[in-house]
């Protein structure tokens, strides 16, 4: 796996490349913050975020891939304010679950997710190298 970031860019805060990868592609759909029973754990954003990037690691894992396999995070909430307000908070989750492994990294506000409580849906891109 290679980040990609041009030599005369400003350094960015880690999600602003490019990367490129060889192997085994998975897919993950949007994943929102709710259990394995389907039920939103909490109303709370930052706890939606967690719970949304742990199911990403378990359909991971179903692939025999792990956090350090993402290519890309395509992140969709409903409240870019609230986003800001708590990206110290945000990142600490992100660490817990994800790591120090930052793959190319999209955030769009949407006005609203299929599911009411849900206020963040992130979908992902892995590439799990082959094996020699």
């Amino acid at each position: 796996m290679q980040l990609l970031h041009p030599r005369n860019w400003a350094r960015t805060t880690g999600y602003s490349n490019g990367m490129a990868a060889e192997g085994r592609q998975v897919f993950v759909a949007g994943q929102v913050g709710w259990n394995a029973r389907q039920e939103i754990v909490s109303d709370d954003f930052v706890a939606q975020v967690e719970q949304a990037l742990r199911n990403v690691v378990e359909i991971l894992a179903e692939a025999d891939a792990r956090p350090e396999h993402l290519v890309r995070l395509t992140w969709y909430i409903t409240d870019k304010r609230e986003y800001l307000a708590r990206s110290s908070e945000v990142g600490q989750a992100y660490r817990r679950v994800i790591g120090r492994h930052f793959p190319a990294m999209t955030l769009v506000q949407v006005v609203a997710l299929v599911e009411d409580r849900a206020k963040v849906e992130i979908e992902a891109t892995a590439v799990v190298p082959a094996k020699p």
